[in-house]
C-alpha cells in the first residue's frame, strides 16, 4: 500500500515538474521576445526567482554528501555479506566499473563530437554566470584554482575527510567511502554490524530529505527555466531537443551495441533471446523509471525466464539496483558536458576524464529512485565552474529521459546477472574437469 502511494505521489510530482518546466519556458521567451531588456526582469532574476532556485540547490548540495558517501559504503560492504559469495562480489565489482567505464566513454564521445550544447554566445553564458547567485558564483571561483595533472590524481587521497567534505570535493569524498567500505569486507561482520546498521540509516535520512526537496522542485523547475529563456531566449529550445536526442542517441548504443556483446561474448546468451525474456521488467522499469521498485520483477525473469542460480541472480541484481547504474552514469555524463558546452566552460582531457570518473562512482552511489541523480549532477556541475541553475533544463525533459535511463540501468543488471553466472558456471566446471579425468583414467586401468 505504501509503495502504491509514494508512486502515485511520484507520478503526481512529475507532472508538476512539467507544468513548472512549460510555465517557466513559455514566461521566459515572453519575457525575451517582448521585454528583453526590460528593468523589471533584471529585478525578477536577482530577487525572486533566483533566490528560490539557489535555495533549492543548497538543500541538494547540503543531502548529497551524506547520501553518497552512505550509499557507496553500504554498496561496497554488502559485497562481503554473503561470504560463500566473495569470488562472485569481486567478479559483479570488476564487471560494474568496466560497464560503466565503457557506457561513460560512450556518452562523453557523443557529446564532444556531436556538441548539443554548442553554439551559445559567450557574452550571453557571462551574462547567466552574473545573474547565478553568490553561491553559484563561490563555486566557479573554486573551481577555477582545481588541480590538473598529477596534482590532480594525488588530491584524490584526501589528507583531511572533514575538509574534503567542507570543500565539496567529490572525488576525495568518494575515496574514502571506497575505502571505508573495503574495511567492512576485511572486518568480521560481527564486530562492524552497529556501525552498518548506522550507516543504513544515514542513507534512509537522507533519502527521506532528498524526497522531502524534490517536492520544491516543480517551483525551483519554474524559476531556473525563466531565468533560462529569459536570458537564452528561442535557441534553448533548439540545444535542449539536442541535449535530449543525444543522451537517447548514447542510451541507445550501450542498450544495443554493448550489451548485446557482452551476452555473446561472456554471457554465452544469445540477445535476441534474453531480450525476449525479460520484456515484463523492461516494461516495469520504462513505466515506474525506479530501479527498486523493478527489482522483485527483475529477480522473478532472472530466475525463471533467464534460468539462472538464485543464489547468484539475487545477489547480483540486489547489489546492481544501487551499483550497477551504467543509464544514470551516462545521464550524468552527457549532462554534464552539454551544460559545459551552452555555458561555453571549456573542459580539456584530464577534467574530462575526471567528470567520467565521478559519473562512474556516481552511477555506484547514486539511488535507483525516480530523479535519484539530481543532487550528484548538481554537485559535478560547481565542482567543474557550470552554473548549478543549469538543470533547470535537464529537470524539464527529465521524465522521459529517467524512464529511458531506467530502463538500461535495469538491463543492464540482467546483463550483469547473465554474465557472471556465466563466468561461475564455466568456473565450476575447470574445478570438476580433472577429478573426472582421473576417474575415467582408473577405470581404464
Amino acid at each position: 500500500m505504501t509503495s502504491d502511494a509514494d508512486s502515485a505521489q511520484g507520478s503526481k510530482l512529475q507532472w508538476w515538474m512539467l507544468a513548472g518546466f512549460a510555465a517557466g519556458l513559455t514566461l521566459g521567451l515572453l519575457a525575451y521576445s517582448v521585454a528583453r531588456d526590460a528593468a523589471w526582469i533584471d529585478w525578477t532574476t536577482r530577487n525572486v526567482t533566483g533566490p528560490i532556485g539557489q535555495v533549492f540547490l543548497r538543500l541538494l548540495f547540503m543531502l548529497v554528501i551524506p547520501l553518497l558517501v552512505s550509499a557507496l559504503v553500504i554498496g561496497v560492504a554488502e559485497m562481503g555479506e554473503i561470504r560463500m559469495l566473495k569470488r562472485i562480489g569481486v567478479r559483479t565489482l570488476v564487471y560494474t566499473v568496466a560497464v560503466s567505464a565503457i557506457a561513460v566513454a560512450i556518452s562523453l564521445a557523443a557529446v564532444n563530437i556531436l556538441q548539443p550544447g554548442g553554439g551559445v554566445a559567450p557574452g550571453a553564458a557571462q551574462a547567466m554566470l552574473d545573474h547565478s547567485g553568490g553561491g553559484a558564483k563561490a563555486i566557479v571561483e573554486r573551481a577555477g584554482e582545481a588541480k590538473t595533472g598529477i596534482d590532480a590524481i594525488v588530491a584524490i587521497v584526501p589528507a583531511n575527510f572533514i575538509q574534503a567534505m567542507s570543500e565539496n570535493d567529490v572525488l576525495a569524498v568518494m575515496f574514502f567511502a571506497l575505502m571505508f567500505g573495503i574495511g567492512f569486507l576485511l572486518t568480521p561482520p560481527e564486530k562492524t554490524h552497529a556501525l552498518k546498521a548506522g550507516f543504513d540509516g544515514i542513507f534512509e535520512i537522507s533519502m527521506r530529505l532528498i524526497g522531502l526537496v524534490i517536492r520544491m522542485a516543480p517551483l525551483a523547475i519554474f524559476c531556473f527555466m525563466f531565468n533560462l529563456a529569459a536570458q537564452f531566449g528561442w535557441d534553448l529550445i533548439l540545444r535542449l531537443s539536442a541535449y535530449v536526442g543525444v543522451v537517447l542517441l548514447a542510451l541507445a548504443l550501450q542498450m544495443f551495441g554493448v550489451f548485446p556483446l557482452l551476452l555473446v561474448t561472456l554471457g554465452k546468451k544469445n540477445p535476441i533471446d534474453f531480450f525476449r525474456e525479460t520484456r515484463e521488467p523492461l516494461v516495469m522499469a520504462f513505466a515506474t523509471a525506479s530501479s527498486n521498485a523493478t527489482l522483485p520483477t527483475s529477480l522473478r525473469a532472472a530466475e525463471e525466464r533467464l534460468k539462472l542460480p538464485p543464489t547468484i541472480a539475487r545477489f547480483v541484481l540486489t547489489i546492481g539496483a544501487t551499483a550497477n547504474q551504467n543509464g544514470t552514469a551516462m545521464f550524468e555524463g552527457v549532462t554534464v558536458l552539454f551544460l559545459a558546452q551552452f555555458f561555453n566552460v571549456h573542459l580539456d582531457l584530464s577534467q574530462q576524464l575526471v567528470v567520467m570518473l565521478i559519473c562512474i562512482l556516481g552511477g555506484v552511489g547514486t539511488a535507483g529512485v525516480p530523479a535519484g541523480s539530481l543532487p550528484v549532477i548538481a554537485l559535478i556541475l560547481g565542482t567543474i565552474g557550470v552554473p548549478p541553475e543549469g538543470i533547470g533544463l535537464v529537470l524539464g525533459v527529465d521524465r522521459l529521459l529517467d524512464m529511458c535511463r531506467t530502463t538500461l540501468n535495469v538491463i543492464g543488471d540482467l546483463v550483469a546477472a547473465q554474465v557472471v553466472s556465466a563466468g561461475a558456471t564455466n568456473l565450476s566446471k575447470q574445478v570438476e574437469m580433472p577429478p573426472q579425468k582421473d576417474q575415467q583414467h582408473s577405470t581404464q586401468h
